[in-house]
């Protein structure tokens, strides 16, 4: 990520919507995320996640961001990271997953990292489909693990070995 990235990562971990498929509860500040921007090595084994920003070029080149691909809680002692998407509203449902999942695959791997996997809502049908289409098994099912508005709901573990 870029100093530039700033307002496009203000606005994806400041969006309630995506906090119930993550960690995040409150908002941050401008300022906070100015630190990590800042403090970041974008370094896999120095930060223990790396955080890339997805991009599009338009017909004259010019990049526009889409969301974020994260590979986070990576664990060198095991050689795996849990692998995340944040595509902004507008560009939700225009089949940019596959692609962002696959450049991720392909960095893990470079990486050295023996397995990657995702944890999701089993109310995310489309991020469901996405993991089990690019060959991702499901490993696990997490009882209660998330909280949407009032009810808890169950999370899938998906896991791909590379």
């Amino acid at each position: 990520m870029e100093p530039e990235d700033l307002e496009l990562l203000y606005q994806i971990e400041n969006d309630p919507t995506f906090w119930r498929y993550g960690s995040t509860t409150v908002p941050y500040s401008r300022y906070t995320l100015r630190q990590y921007l800042q403090s970041a090595n974008n370094d896999l084994y120095i930060d223990q996640q790396v955080r890339l920003v997805i991009e599009a070029k338009d017909a004259a080149g010019k990049p526009t961001a889409l969301g974020l691909a994260d590979l986070v809680n990576f664990s060198p002692q095991h050689h795996r990271a849990e692998i995340s998407l944040a595509l902004l509203p507008q560009y939700q449902g225009l089949h940019i997953g596959p692609t962002v999942v696959n450049a991720l695959i392909n960095y893990a791997r470079s990486q050295r990292l023996h397995q990657i996997y995702a944890i999701i809502s089993s109310k995310n049908i489309p991020a469901t489909r996405l993991f089990q289409g690019l060959g991702f098994e499901q490993s696990a099912i997490l009882k209660d693990w998330l909280i949407d508005e009032y009810d808890y709901v169950d999370a899938y573990v998906f896991t791909y070995f590379l």
